[in-house]
């Protein structure tokens, strides 16, 4: 073996204790943060912005509590559009909800994501063909998710609209983390994408059926817009009108129960 073989074979192997330290430092410096919780004060704004905080069992929230510590330490907010700053509220209020979703999934956790754009309102976007369209929130496949603070706002306040922005983006989030915005997240086991399928395929046809009749439902009519939407508006529709939910979706509502780990028909 050649001098310059063996240099090489020690330079990758000084990189591979390089890359595992540090993947254990982050690991570490995580688990700190997650052993973390909300003081008084921060509880109060969390509950006082969304609303729904104070019905989550106290087990769901101090898990909750501490991915938002994660949440807050790793991702980036920006404000835009004019927005003077990200101030604290406007972080607690993002990062509650956001956490709320993989409180019971913490592999699910969004390594995609680095930052949270935050309008003042709703902001403009060009679409692939230049055409201007007006949004009030939007998930990056990857780097970024963006919102509209009014919007959180009025989402957050009213826990029993079935409408939660930021509920529904980051429901996008957890879609996309294997690369495809197509309503199936990635699953434990290979056999839950069969039942997964055999939930929300039939569900999702129906649904498009009555929205093109003019019939109402519980869920969002924005949910027809395609199985990626079905699923963030049934997530949004899953935390906020659980009851309905699983009264008129059974077979989906007993699939989110699986998938976040939690079954808010039974919050207070």
């Amino acid at each position: 073996m050649t001098d310059g073989l063996w240099i090489l074979l020690g330079g990758l192997a000084v990189v591979a204790v390089l890359v595992f330290w540090h993947a254990g430092c982050a690991a570490r410096r995580r688990r700190k943060l997650q052993s973390l919780r909300l003081d008084a004060r921060q509880r109060g704004i969390v509950a006082e912005a969304f609303p729904l905080w104070e019905e989550v069992p106290e087990e769901i929230r101090m898990e909750t509590e501490g991915w938002m510590h994660v949440f807050l330490s790793e991702m980036t907010f920006e404000a835009c559009g004019g927005l003077a700053e990200v101030t604290e509220e406007m972080r607690l209020a993002i990062a509650a909800p956001a956490c709320l979703l993989i409180a019971r999934r913490p592999q699910d956790f969004y390594e995609r994501l680095r930052s949270i754009l935050v309008y003042p309102d709703a902001f403009t976007v060009k679409d692939e063909w230049g055409m201007e369209d007006i949004r009030l929130g939007e998930s990056w496949g990857y780097g970024s998710v963006v919102l509209s603070w009014e919007t959180v706002k009025q989402g957050d306040l009213n826990p029993e609209d079935g409408l939660n922005v930021v509920l529904h983006e980051f429901a996008h989030q957890l879609d996309q983390s294997d690369g495809a915005a197509d309503g199936v997240p990635e699953l434990e086991e290979l056999e839950d994408y069969g039942k997964w399928s055999e939930a929300f395929l039939p569900a999702y046809d129906a649904f498009c059926e009555r929205v093109n009749a003019g019939k109402r439902s519980v869920l969002d009519d924005y949910g027809a817009e395609s199985p990626a939407e079905f699923f963030a508006v049934a997530t949004e529709t899953f935390f906020e009108r659980a009851k309905g939910l699983k009264r008129e979706e059974p077979e989906i509502y007993a699939e989110l129960v699986r998938f976040y780990g939690m079954d808010p028909s039974e919050w207070r």
